[in-house]
């Protein structure tokens, strides 16, 4: 092969390869989703827990959890920026989860995935779970302008076709992308996380608020968890990443507004929101989403908002810039997917989490 066409080597490739297995480690609030143990997973030897590069401190999180290591790979890349993936430990007959959130940079995130999956695969092993915290491109889940893609579905097709035989969400952006897939799909909620973290708040005279209509369904969810009445904005959108907000629907003069959304990217939205519930008499504004993309200009928007504070999951690591912020706060949702995790393998019931 040509030397540009090599896998990248020496003590710099070494220190490269480190960085892209271990996510920063933002200021988290340790609250999170606990429940008896039913069985000590270590002991399974037809059990293995892996991760990519996009959010290697959640899969360890969730490696200690369910007392696994996360298993040892050799990833790196060609100096062109292709993906070289080897498996380091014997795979064959192994119940196999994945862990690779499809965040920033989506595409190279993506493709790294799909190669670890094809590599699984290849190495014989007996089933193979992809845990996707986050689902890049969900929100292209339709044709609502003519001559568009459906990405969301060609996503799901290269994620069987790579060899998944099974698949775990977060807080899809739209739960019907579940039937894009021709395999099985577990669907969770970061609802229990958050709905503990606000119980122990016990903000006063709190009112739960969807951001846009899209949204109802999770508010009103969050709303019935915590007993809080529920508002709604209505929310227009006038070009990608470019919304207007237009009015509130239900009373929110003199209350503590609580926006719910599933991902904040460049928070136009959100503070646009912030604003509107301001302007007819909020007292104070919090807001909490499950994916913190925080794109373009999002950070810099939250620090100059009003908004109160932000409470996000990992299951995307922060960007340096968000982890400055004193009012954005991460939960850890690594107990929740351990969780779904143990009982997946288990062939227990996954929807008992949340009952």
């Amino acid at each position: 092969m040509e030397a540009g066409n090599t896998p990248v080597t020496g003590e710099a490739s070494k220190a490269e390869n480190k960085d892209t297995q271990t996510a920063a480690k933002p200021a988290e609030v340790k609250f999170g989703f606990e429940r008896k143990r039913t069985r000590n997973l270590s002991e399974d030897k037809r059990f293995k827990l892996f991760s990519g590069s996009a959010n290697r401190a959640l899969a360890e999180k969730i490696g200690a959890y369910i007392g696994v290591p996360v298993g040892q790979v050799r990833l790196q890349r060609f100096a062109d920026g292709e993906v070289y993936f080897q498996l380091l430990e014997n795979v064959r007959g192994v119940d196999v989860f994945l862990v690779q959130p499809t965040c920033f940079p989506v595409d190279q995130n993506l493709v790294e995935l799909l190669i670890m999956i094809d590599a699984l695969k290849r190495a014989s092993a007996a089933r193979i779970t992809v845990v996707v915290p986050y689902y890049g491109y969900a929100r292209q889940d339709r044709k609502d302008r003519p001559r568009v893609a459906i990405s969301s579905k060609l996503v799901a097709d290269l994620l069987t076709t790579a060899g998944a035989d099974r698949a775990l969400f977060v807080d899809l952006h739209a739960a019907q992308i579940q039937g894009f897939f021709n395999i099985p799909v577990d669907h969770l909620f970061a609802s229990p996380v958050l709905v503990s973290y606000f119980r122990e708040r016990n903000l006063p005279n709190l009112t739960v608020v969807s951001p846009d209509a899209g949204g109802v369904e999770r508010a009103r969810f969050f709303a019935q968890k915590i007993g809080a009445p529920l508002a709604i904005v209505d929310k227009r959108r006038t070009d990608i990443n470019v919304t207007e907000v237009m009015h509130v629907i239900g009373d929110v003069k003199g209350k503590t507004c609580l926006i719910i959304d599933d991902i904040i990217d460049t928070a136009g939205t959100l503070v646009k929101t912030v604003d509107a519930l301001y302007a007819n008499g909020a007292l104070a504004v919090h807001a909490c989403a499950s994916h913190a993309v925080l794109s373009g200009p999002a950070v810099e928007r939250i620090t100059n908002s009003r908004l109160a504070e932000l409470i996000v999951t990992d299951t995307i690591p922060l960007c340096e810039a968000a982890q400055k912020v004193e009012k954005i706060k991460v939960l850890s949702i690594a107990g929740l997917l351990g969780a779904a995790i143990e009982s997946i393998h288990m062939e227990t019931s996954v929807s008992t989490l949340f009952s």
